[in-house]
C-alpha cells in the first residue's frame, strides 16, 4: 500500500521512495520488492499526473539579447506559466536531480551540445516526454492513471521477499 512503513523511519523511507521514483522516471523501469513497488507506483503516478495537468501552461515573452559586439536583438522565448512553474518546483522538491550521462562512443563536444541549456534533465523529461505521451494516451483511452505496470518476478534468496519489476507503460 502507499502507506506502508517499509520497516524504516520516516526520513529513510521518504529518501528510499524519492530515490526509487527518480530512478523509475529516468530509466523507465526498476526491480524492487512488491511492497516498495506499490509505494513507488503511488507517488510516480501522482507526479506524472501533476506534469500532465500543467505542461501546456506557457507564456510567450520577448527578450532583448546583446551579443559580443553590442548588437541588441529581440527574441521570442517560452516561459513557464504560474501553474507549470509551481508544478516544476514541486517536482524539483521531490525528485533527485539525475544528470545526463555521456553515451558510449560519444565525443565530449557532442555531449556538451546535446545537453546545452538543460539544467534539470529529469524535470525536462517529465514535461517534454512523459506529460505529452500520457496526455495523448488519456485522450485516446478516455481514462487517467495507470501509467505504471508491476510484473511479478521470483522470490529473493535469503528472505523470500517477492521481487517485482515496475515499469512505465
Amino acid at each position: 500500500m502507499a502507506n506502508d512503513k517499509l520497516g524504516l523511519p520516516s526520513k529513510e523511507r521518504l529518501a528510499l521512495i524519492r530515490n526509487q521514483v527518480s530512478y523509475l522516471l529516468w530509466y523507465g523501469k526498476l526491480e524492487t520488492t512488491a511492497v516498495r513497488a506499490r509505494s513507488v507506483r503511488s507517488k510516480a503516478e501522482k507526479l506524472i499526473t501533476l506534469a500532465m495537468n500543467t505542461y501546456e501552461d506557457t507564456i510567450k515573452a520577448v527578450k532583448t539579447i546583446t551579443d559580443d559586439k553590442g548588437v541588441k536583438a529581440d527574441r521570442e522565448v517560452l516561459n513557464d506559466g504560474p501553474k507549470k512553474l509551481a508544478a516544476r518546483r514541486a517536482l524539483m522538491a521531490f525528485l533527485y536531480d539525475l544528470q545526463e550521462q555521456k553515451q558510449d562512443k560519444e565525443s565530449k563536444a557532442n555531449f556538451k551540445t546535446r545537453t546545452l541549456g538543460i539544467n534539470h534533465p529529469l524535470i525536462e523529461k517529465m514535461f517534454n516526454v512523459y506529460a505529452p505521451k500520457y496526455d495523448a494516451r488519456a485522450k485516446e483511452l478516455g481514462t487517467r492513471g495507470g501509467y505504471t505496470r508491476i510484473i511479478k518476478l521470483n522470490q529473493r534468496r535469503g528472505d523470500s521477499a517477492q521481487l517485482v519489476k515496475i515499469e512505465l507503460v
